[in-house]
């Protein structure tokens, strides 16, 4: 039945019969036949069908609760028993928010070096979409905003406190500045991530704060795209300080504290709250809390 209940899961979230076959690796007639058989076995009708994909009946949205819980819990035992057999090893599927991007080194680096068996796989996307993927058990654990909106039921480390910089061009007319509003940045001319990002809604909310409101010249879902127009002197952006250090342009960009709100938020790690964890992703939440500021633990927020 775990075959059927995972081909359930893919399905649920890709709500589309012929896209949820192929992310299984298998046909979509198979596919039909599993879920109707497991309909079969529960004894009621999981999916609405027509002549497409028209959503899961309440059952089915039920089914799919339990389905998440049974398929993970599988997953963590067949881990435990490889851990016990071959020590630590295997995958762990990993997501962040592109401005946290620069902290997945310093959880990545120290933790292969103390398990040369486990691999890595890192996917940067929306805080949305990696919230969504954790609980559709496609990651193991993520790496995102802990303060700014809901994260659901998830056990959360964090990392480091974000903080805010005007990023421009040195010798620019602002990089002689010391310090700046969000009001007066309604004024310059910036290139920003795209509203689907979290760090833009937050950017969005201190200007709204601000009482103004903006109009970016350029947008990208792209760090690269954002600093490589920054470095042409035409352009300013926004980002935490740490994002613009990691990129080594400190002699091409000067950072400009943003004042009025300060605009610090806090990064941390993220992962399903279970009990038990599987041995990987409890290794990664010790190596996490290591590396997190004196003083906070990890916590379980439900939303």
């Amino acid at each position: 039945m775990i075959d059927k209940l995972e081909f359930f899961i893919t399905l649920a979230h890709e709500r589309h019969f012929g896209r949820a076959a192929e992310q299984c690796g298998i046909t979509q007639p198979t596919l039909s036949a599993a879920l109707r058989q497991l309909e079969d076995q529960l004894g009621v009708m999981l999916v609405n069908r027509g002549a497409r994909y028209q959503g899961l009946t309440p059952e089915g949205q039920r089914v799919l609760e339990w389905a998440r819980r049974i398929v993970g819990d599988a997953r963590t035992m067949r881990e435990e028993m490889r851990a016990a057999r071959s020590g630590l090893v295997g995958h762990i599927r990993l997501a962040a928010v592109p401005t946290a991007l620069s902290l997945v080194p310093r959880i990545t680096a120290p933790f292969q070096a103390k398990h040369p068996g486990v691999t890595f796989s890192v996917l940067s996307t929306t805080s949305l979409n990696l919230l969504a993927r954790l609980e559709n058990l496609e990651i193991d654990a993520g790496i995102t905003y802990l303060d700014n909106e809901p994260l659901g039921r998830v056990t959360s480390v964090p990392l480091q406190v974000e903080r805010y910089h005007l990023v421009t061009a040195s010798g620019s007319p602002l990089s002689r500045r010391n310090s700046i509003t969000w009001r007066e940045l309604a004024q310059v001319r910036l290139c920003l991530l795209t509203p689907d990002m979290q760090n833009r809604r937050i950017i969005n909310r201190h200007f709204e704060e601000a009482g103004v409101s903006i109009t970016p010249t350029l947008e990208s879902n792209s760090m690269i795209v954002i600093f490589s127009h920054v470095r042409t002197g035409l352009w300013s952006t926004i980002m935490p300080s740490a994002m613009a250090e990691a990129f080594g342009f400190q002699e091409d960009v000067t950072l400009i504290p943003i004042g009025e709100p300060a605009g610090d938020h806090v990064i941390g790690l993220v992962a399903t709250h279970r009990e038990p964890f599987t041995p990987l992703v409890s290794a990664l939440l010790h190596e996490a809390r290591a590396l997190s500021d004196p003083g906070p633990g990890d916590r379980s927020e439900e939303v």
